[in-house]
């Protein structure tokens, strides 16, 4: 070979082997983001909550105990749009019995229901259909739900109103959950 041949061979795009090395790193790539894409729209790579199940439910039972005499209220029909993994639309049905500790709960559920279904609209749309099919997902929905009226409802309450019991829901029933 003469000193312009190999000249010639450089500049004409070198190592076979090193194209193929780069086109099968890149298929590589390609794989892994699309099985990392597939188990993330089927719920696979979402946020898990490791809160133990059995403490939770302790606490549950012992404030249930201590709660003493209980009255319910409820909220119909609420027609909610949510989305699942990919994006898209689905319709809600959600209806719900509230126990409370508070008699006179009717009065206030009717000065604050505005205000209480807002909340709950909120809290179902910031989740997938898939995350609320969960038993996970539902228990998770409740407690927010809980938490959330029950500071709607002490805000409702007057201050100096000491008759009335703060944090007066203590369960969330869902007597309608579907999803369509």
């Amino acid at each position: 070979m003469t000193e312009e041949e190999v000249v010639a061979e450089k500049k004409s795009g070198g190592n076979p082997m090193m194209m193929i090395l780069i086109i099968l790193i890149v298929v590589l790539l390609a794989a892994v983001g699309g099985i990392g894409y597939f188990l993330y729209s089927k719920g696979m790579l979402g946020e898990k909550t490791n809160t133990p199940v059995a403490n939770t439910e302790q606490v549950q039972t012992t404030k249930k105990e201590d709660i003493g005499e209980t009255f319910k209220a409820q909220i119909d029909s609420l027609v909610l749009n949510i989305t699942d993994a990919k994006g898209r639309a689905k319709l809600m049905k959600l209806s719900f019995t509230m126990k409370t500790t508070e008699p006179a709960i009717e009065a206030i559920l009717e000065d604050t229901k505005a205000e209480i279904i807002d909340s709950v609209i909120r809290q179902v749309s910031a989740r997938s259909s898939e995350e609320l099919l969960t038993v996970g997902g539902k228990a998770m929905l409740k407690e927010e739900m809980i938490d959330e009226i029950n500071n709607i409802l002490n805000d409702a309450i007057p201050e100096g109103d000491d008759d009335r019991k703060r944090n007066p829901v203590v369960d969330i029933f869902f007597t309608s959950f579907v999803i369509k």
